[in-house]
């Protein structure tokens, strides 16, 4: 993360953002509605569990043939990335329900999937949230040299090949949080003092991160090599494709949102504040895609609505379809941007052209 301190603008004297959040509270009173999940979201939350844990004991208590053991570990990679956008995402916003326990309880949802709330929530809360797109800030835009999301990232000549390769790291994502990047984040973030609320001690964090990394692995990995009678391979092998395929889904579905060609990625001036206020920001640096089709709208836990749940990211996702419409009025009202890609086809098209863009060498592509 990047030193020096950025404060956004506080100039915006047509009141944009007021104007926005007045309409949008209204929404919810004159329907009479909470900005929490709601029985969609709760039935969903138990779809989401089932597509991930169901095929894990049917594998060990079932003697099912290979294809079919291949079949179910794909389905609880996509079961994983589910509990991950749309239970463990909101209620580590605070969104999932009005009670703080619940909120709690289901973000700790996150342990399941290898990963861990305190990182998560300095990484997104904090971090992405706040500083969305500013390199050396955002931390969702940074993948160490293997690839350039932004001009502002240092070139590499393997770069103009990154929207080739690009896809076989993204499904490596999860499976970073099991082997290092968890333990990397916890060691930077104490030391920054950073957090998402109260910062908790480093004994605890350290205890909280090695305990349950612990028991993740045992469940995954150690229990079923060691009780029941399906080779160890095999038993790597599925936890990999679980891995996979979720970090696939999981990093797609993000790059869709900021990585795109209509998206911003500016800098601050020399005196660390940016352009725009913090919500225009968010108009710059965000892009909606395939908002009309009921599946994406369902499965990505409203995530295809970034636009929203960037400037509303304490309401729940179930939401943001409804609200939509005042989001995007309103910011056509104030002769705002308010990007969107009609089809997930589109905003991968406007995601890879961006790496292969990126990729390029800057002195020659200038």
């Amino acid at each position: 993360m990047g030193n020096t301190t950025i404060n956004f603008s506080r100039v915006d004297s047509a009141k944009f953002f007021r104007t926005l959040n007045k309409r949008v509270n209204l929404y919810f009173k004159e329907n009479n509605l909470s900005r929490n999940g709601n029985w969609r979201l709760h039935v969903k939350t138990i779809i989401m569990f089932s597509l991930y844990l169901t095929p894990y004991f049917l594998l060990l208590t079932l003697n099912v043939p290979e294809w079919l053991q291949l079949v179910f570990t794909i389905i609880m990679g996509v079961g994983m990335a589910g509990v991950g956008m749309n239970v463990m995402h909101d209620a580590n916003h605070g969104a999932y329900s009005s009670k703080k326990w619940i909120n709690k309880v289901m973000g700790s949802s996150i342990y399941i999937l290898a990963g861990n709330v305190y990182n998560w929530q300095v990484q997104h809360n904090v971090l992405h949230h706040t500083y969305t797109n500013i390199h050396g800030h955002d931390e969702d835009m940074e993948a160490g040299r293997i690839l350039r999301f932004s001009r502002h990232a240092k070139w590499n000549r393997f770069h103009k090949f990154q929207h080739y390769y690009s896809i076989l790291f993204y499904g490596l994502l999860t499976i970073n949080w099991v082997i290092t990047s968890d333990f990397m984040q916890t060691k930077r973030y104490l030391a920054q003092k950073l957090s998402y609320g109260k910062l908790p001690s480093p004994i605890k964090q350290w205890s909280t991160l090695l305990i349950t990394k612990t028991i993740y692995v045992g469940i995954w990995i150690v229990i079923p090599i060691l009780f029941f009678d399906i080779a160890w391979w095999k038993i790597l092998i599925g936890f990999f494709i679980m891995h996979y395929v979720a970090g696939v889904i999981l990093s797609v579905v993000f790059q869709l949102a900021h990585i795109v060609e209509a998206t911003d990625m500016p800098l601050p001036d020399p005196s660390g504040t940016m352009k725009n206020t913090w919500a225009i920001h968010q108009l710059f640096t965000t892009v909606n895609f395939s908002t009309k089709n009921r599946i994406m709208n369902w499965f990505t836990g409203g995530l295809n609505h970034q636009v929203e749940h960037h400037i509303f990211p304490n309401i729940s996702h179930v939401h943001y379809t409804k609200i939509s419409k005042i989001v995007r009025e309103t910011a056509q009202e104030f002769n705002l941007p308010y990007h969107e890609y009609k089809t997930t086809r589109k905003a991968l098209i406007a995601h890879f052209k961006h790496l292969k863009q990126m990729g390029l060498n800057p002195a020659l592509s200038a």
